[in-house]
């Protein structure tokens, strides 16, 4: 139905607990990344509320594929993500988080401004953040679209980043000043990345849509 080559897919640990920063800008984007990272050997894992974890049959599927359960904070669970970094580690496990929390609203497909879950999620765990970018995943699910298109067959290509360093960050209070810089950090590696990938120069500053009156929907942060 598809292609889906990648460049440097030798930088994807073979082994160990990582979490994988894509960028988002397709509703199927999950189901590319997660082909992708099954190409290059390793399970996907992706983290969930909880509460669907509650739901009959379909909590049961999402924890025998090894899903992360995640309970919101604010509701008498400060060390929510400390649980779920701990299951990271200790499972060793692969994880998908997308840092923009939502499908990118920059009108040219870039990377926008991305929020803090995934860098604070690294930290607290103290495993590597790789970025990665996808391009022409458009092509089969258009950003907003419902209809899914595999024909023709199409190309999509997937390129592997470096981790990002963060060690300067390690042992600081996640406070506000340390994930911005960290998350500015992945969000610039994916974007350099993605410009590989269209050979076109990334914008200078990320999308950012409270500047442009656009509402946000995280997922994780």
């Amino acid at each position: 139905m598809a292609r889906f080559p990648v460049i440097d897919g030798h930088k994807l640990p073979r082994q160990g607990a990582f979490i994988l920063a894509p960028n988002h800008y397709s509703e199927i984007d999950p189901v590319i990344m997660g082909r992708f990272m099954w190409k290059l050997g390793r399970v996907p894992r992706f983290l969930a509320k909880a509460s669907v974890f509650r739901v009959p049959v379909l909590g049961a599927i999402l924890r025998w594929s090894g899903q992360i359960p995640v309970e919101r904070e604010g509701r008498g669970r400060p060390d929510a993500p400390l649980k779920a970094a701990q299951q990271l580690v200790d499972r060793e496990l692969a994880i998908i988080i997308y840092p923009e929390g939502t499908l990118t609203r920059d009108p040219d497909l870039w990377p926008m401004r991305g929020k803090s879950g995934a860098v604070r999620m690294a930290l607290t765990a103290g495993v590597p953040i790789i970025p990665a970018a996808h391009w022409g995943t458009q092509q089969i699910m258009a950003r907003y679209s419902k209809k899914i298109s595999f024909f023709p067959r199409k190309t999509i290509y997937c390129k592997i980043g470096d981790p990002v360093d963060l060690s300067d960050l390690e042992g600081r209070p996640l406070d506000s000043a340390t994930l911005a810089e960290g998350t500015r950090r992945v969000m610039t590696a994916i974007a350099d990345l993605l410009g590989d990938l269209r050979d076109e120069q990334p914008p200078a500053e990320r999308w950012d849509p409270a500047k442009n009156n656009q509402a946000e929907t995280g997922r994780f942060e």
